[in-house]
């Protein structure tokens, strides 16, 4: 029998609670069902990820097709899944509150919403994103299960490597309600032990080539959770680039057939 939505909130509620861990981020429901078959304990989605099997680039994709994607991942396993909300779709609380709301209702245990407007391109000012996180925090906890809602402050990302500011920021969510806090693009050991020891929320670091750290080290420096975006859909793609290029020259040496694993994975 499959866990329910209360029960896969609580396990996902737990693994924050427990020893470090890996949440890798599938691109669809087949990747999804590899994943779970290999043993992470929960799963994220991916709005770069999303978008690729859409065919369009990052932040092209709407809440309806997010809650899509979010059901046919969530039906695909027994694993929690916490969703890429992006910015919540909207500038506004009420937006983010509606994502938070959408996001659960299509399965998720949790979810993330980031501090950057990308329509403006610029970081919201820091009264108006605590207020989005407060709205967020406030509909997650209005749900009849628990609801891991992670708020993520975008400096490193969008060109605003602020130390200082990262960790105002952060510090601001937790007080608004955020149960995980993410600063993705960190690069360093030292910046994410400086943030893991001025917050007082669990930590979710992007893993990501240039950071160049391993699990153990990421929880040595303080992280609890680590998430890699949309790296294992870029590696998927890479492969395909590879192989398809071959295609073009009549070479067909790199294709390959299934792991045997993955059909008993798909009739799961």
């Amino acid at each position: 029998m499959s866990p329910t939505q209360q029960e896969k909130g609580e396990a996902f509620r737990r693994l924050h609670e427990e020893e470090p861990f890996v949440i890798p981020n599938p691109w669809d429901a087949g990747s999804a069902k590899v994943l779970a078959g290999l043993g992470f304990k929960a799963l994220a989605t991916t709005s770069g990820g999303l978008a690729f099997t859409l065919g369009r680039p990052d932040g092209t994709v709407t809440l309806d097709e997010v809650a899509a994607h979010v059901s046919a991942v969530d039906r695909a396993t027994d694993l929690p899944v916490s969703v890429d909300l992006e910015n919540g779709y909207g500038a506004s609380p009420e937006a983010a509150a509606k994502a938070i709301a959408t996001a659960a209702e299509a399965g998720a245990a949790g979810g993330s919403i980031e501090d950057y407007d990308r329509d403006e391109t610029r970081l919201y000012e820091m009264g108006a994103a605590v207020d989005r996180v407060a709205a967020a925090a406030e509909a997650a906890r209005a749900l009849d299960f628990p609801f891991t809602f992670t708020a993520r402050a975008e400096n490193f990302l969008r060109g605003n490597p602020d130390l200082d500011d990262t960790i105002l920021r952060l510090n601001a969510y937790a007080e608004a309600g955020a149960d995980v806090l993410y600063a993705p693009g960190l690069r360093s050991a030292d910046e994410i032990k400086a943030i893991c020891g001025a917050v007082s929320k669990p930590v979710n670091v992007l893993a990501f080539a240039p950071l160049g750290m391993s699990l153990s080290e990421i929880a040595e420096a303080g992280g609890q959770r680590v998430s890699v975006g949309s790296g294992l859909t870029w590696t998927a793609a890479n492969a395909e680039i590879e192989a398809a290029e071959r295609l073009l020259e009549g070479d067909f040496s790199a294709l390959g057939f299934p792991d045997k694993r993955v059909k008993d994975w798909l009739s799961a």
